[in-house]
């Protein structure tokens, strides 16, 4: 079995699912999932890089960064809110997609571990799920790269998954992610639990045990991202069909998690940093 390799695997992707979607989401969050659950994640997602860019207190007219800008999401929308833009991705296959969807802001080809620009050369660098899949030992090249091109006072969000390790996915606990962005000086000023979706994981998490238990009876292994298997359509439209109502559930549910829940519940951490 080859090594797992970032910019391989997000070309295949890329080419996979270039069509999955008029937004451009599926490359990006879930591949095999309906349009209807990556419109609800970004969705999410969106709320909560909202809240980031409030709790960094990042001002109009102020140049981010977004490393591994993949299909251009966030850049369409740092450019709506009135923030100069640049995308930077190591998949010309991603930054295709970017332009086929309108982005107008600039993208330029490059690896988060060695980016391809001066020092202190923005106000704001964000990261959104693109550190988490890149192989352990490798990430903290990355987030150093991402504070050396940090102006002094900038400002560095990230959005990492804190729970569930996959073939090419590499979380770490909260206190990790900020220890090693503090290595390479950046100062934590806050962070806060996103996508907690308890109802909604308890669901997929027994679909997923049923599925591993029936397949071990069979004599045959579960798929490998732990949902009904491909080969039977009936059962993957039956498991979709709970999930339309326990994700939408979920999400609406989430304020009042946030409340009662310590943030580490959560799937994934938001995390600010001053430089």
């Amino acid at each position: 079995m080859s090594a797992y390799s970032p910019k391989e695997y997000w070309a295949g992707v890329a080419e996979d699912f270039r069509s999955a979607d008029a937004a451009g989401l599926a490359p990006v969050l879930h591949p095999g999932a309906p349009a209807w659950f990556n419109r609800l994640i970004d969705k999410l997602q969106f709320r909560a890089i909202q809240r980031a860019l409030a709790l960094a207190d990042v001002r109009r007219g102020a140049r981010i960064l977004d490393v591994g800008c993949g299909t251009g999401r966030w850049l369409r929308r740092y450019q709506a809110l009135g923030l100069q833009a640049t995308g930077v991705d190591a998949t010309p296959e991603m930054l295709g997609l970017a332009r086929e969807r309108g982005t107008a802001s600039p993208l330029v080809s490059g690896e988060a571990g060695r980016l391809p620009f001066a020092d202190a050369e923005f106000d704001c660098v964000s990261d959104i799920t693109v550190v988490q899949h890149i192989p352990r030992s490798q990430q903290p090249q990355a987030l150093g790269e991402m504070v050396r091109v940090l102006k002094p006072g900038g400002r560095l969000i990230l959005l990492q998954l804190i729970r569930g390790e996959d073939a090419h996915v590499f979380p770490r606990s909260p206190q990790d992610w900020i220890q090693q962005a503090e290595s390479f000086g950046a100062k934590p000023i806050g962070w806060f639990g996103q996508e907690y979706l308890l109802l909604d994981r308890f669901f997929a998490h027994a679909a997923r045990a049923l599925t591993e238990r029936n397949a071990s009876h069979a004599g045959m292994g579960a798929a490998p991202s732990g949902a009904p298997s491909q080969h039977s359509s009936l059962t993957r439209r039956i498991y979709w069909g709970f999930r339309h109502v326990t994700a939408p559930l979920s999400a609406w549910t989430d304020p009042l998690a946030e409340k009662i829940c310590p943030a580490h519940v959560a799937t994934h951490g938001v995390f600010v940093f001053g430089k």
